[in-house]
């Protein structure tokens, strides 16, 4: 047997033998309890645990946090970040997770750690998991592994939370009874319907042990690639990026189809020409943001580049903090490449050492060379879901360009089932924080809400409100 840790490389592999592998899994052993982390003082003040839950030859990394409010009756959730193949350090730090780093005072070296005051860990319990395999610190013995598709990915989801209650649960017998979600976050929104399906079909079909899904909780949510796409047009005239007329212009030549557009249909060429002009020095992610340059490389100089980051960290960060006028949120995704990659902190993590090289936040090798992308709409699992008496909810962010709300909304709808609660603001100490409608059927449950002013990723742009939406959602309290 051989560990084949991925390096992004097609032509670098280390092989290594039976004996030092043993010794790994003896040095790293799973469940490991995490006490204190570097870049902060002291004991830490929440309870981190980490450690590698084996799906065939995989072994994917989590962390888990337990919640810091009622853990005994609070909800568990796993959650899974986008990419395809970002990290759970990037919803760890970036979005629901205990810490963040300390960018005002960044000098260069280790970044600081601070207490995050909105975290979702405040009222519930969370598994951070690094998936698919090739993600984050996560790895497996076998080369062929690494080739994942979106229904691969989902049944490796689906094995983990299957194993996790064979032996995670065991040892923590507390969280057997309290109710289960699956949390989600952009391209993962295309994931969770997918492992949801997969939870109670393998409940029905009587897999052991059961999985008391109760339903699932999701941002910025990936679903249909053409509805996305073709949302872009409309969502950028409503955010004014285009002109009335050259929205109706677009809008007749090109029939309300943007994107798979007659090569012949020289009008609605020439249209989307002079819109993608208006748009393409817009950040897509948040429109109010300022465009940034991308601080990632490409795969094929990705180490080079990642070095030159990592030398060169305050360059990057000092010139441009928050409180100036240009500041980009790639700047602070450099520290989290500068902290994980510390032998240090992967010591402290309990990562078995020798299974990855480099770590990245996001795994670009994974996403464009190793993933095939073979779920374009998620629709039709949603819709078969609707029967099930799951609770959903599905949040976006009103500037957000790269998943629209409108496409959200829309998809929706097309699910045909009946609205409890007309669309109403909702409120955070008595500031309109976005609006929200509901819907019922046959006790399925569905919350679809915006967060005003939040870009892709709600939590990243407005943690404050996304905490109270969340804590009041999870415990039965309306919006």
């Amino acid at each position: 047997m051989t560990i084949m840790p991925l390096f992004y490389s097609k032509s670098i592999v280390i092989c290594f033998s039976l004996q030092f592998f043993l010794l790994l899994f003896a040095n790293g052993l799973p469940g490991s309890i995490v006490e204190t982390l570097p870049g902060i003082e002291g004991v830490l003040s929440v309870k981190l645990e980490t450690g590698y839950v084996s799906v065939n030859e995989s072994e994917l990394f989590y962390l888990f946090v337990e919640s810091q409010g009622k853990p005994q009756d609070d909800p568990l959730l796993v959650y899974l970040a986008g990419g395809p193949g970002c990290s759970a350090l990037t919803a760890f730090f970036f979005q629901v997770g205990p810490l963040i780093f300390n960018t005002t005072d960044y000098l260069g070296g280790l970044p600081e750690l601070l207490y995050n005051p909105y975290s979702w860990t405040k009222t519930a319990s969370i598994i951070f998991v690094d998936y698919p395999v090739g993600t984050g610190y996560s790895y497996t013995t076998s080369s062929e592994d690494y080739h994942m598709t979106d229904t691969t990915s989902a049944k490796q989801v689906h094995q983990f939370l299957r194993n996790v209650s064979e032996t995670w649960l065991v040892d923590h017998p507390e969280f057997t009874k309290v109710p289960f979600f699956i949390a989600s976050d952009s391209y993962a929104g295309i994931i969770t319907p997918i492992v949801g399906k997969e939870i109670l079909d393998g409940n029905e079909a009587g897999l052991q042990p059961q999985i008391n899904l109760k339903g699932f909780v999701s941002g910025s949510p990936h679903a249909d690639t053409a509805l996305e796409l073709n949302s872009a047009v409309p969502f950028a005239y409503r955010l004014a990026l285009i002109s009335r007329s050259l929205y109706e212009s677009a809008k007749n030549s090109c029939k309300g189809n943007y994107v798979d557009v007659d090569p012949s249909n020289a009008p609605c060429l020439e249209d989307l020409e002079i819109i993608n002009q208006c748009v393409e020095q817009i950040n897509k992610d948040s429109i109010l943001d300022s465009k940034c340059a991308g601080l990632s490389s490409k795969s094929n100089n990705k180490e080079q580049s990642r070095r030159f980051l990592k030398e060169n960290s305050q360059r990057f960060l000092v010139p441009y903090p928050k409180t100036q006028n240009y500041w980009c949120q790639n700047f602070e995704y450099v520290l989290v490449d500068v902290w994980a990659n510390d032998e240090r902190v992967q010591d402290a993590l309990h990562v078995r050492r020798g299974t990855v090289r480099t770590w990245y936040r996001c795994n670009s090798f994974l996403k464009d060379v190793l993933y095939t992308y073979d779920v374009f709409s998620a629709v039709d699992y949603y819709r078969n879901l609707t029967r099930t008496g799951l609770r959903i909810l599905l949040y976006s962010g009103d500037h957000d360009m790269v998943v629209p709300y409108i496409s959200t909304e829309k998809w929706i709808n097309s699910l045909n089932i009946t609205v409890d609660e007309v669309w109403r603001p909702w409120f955070v100490e008595g500031q309109v924080a976005g609006y929200t409608v509901k819907y019922t059927d046959y006790g399925f449950r569905l919350t679809f809400t915006t967060v005003k002013g939040a870009g892709h990723s709600p939590t990243l742009y407005m943690p404050r409100w996304c905490f109270k939406m969340f804590e009041r959602w999870i415990h039965y309290y309306p919006l």
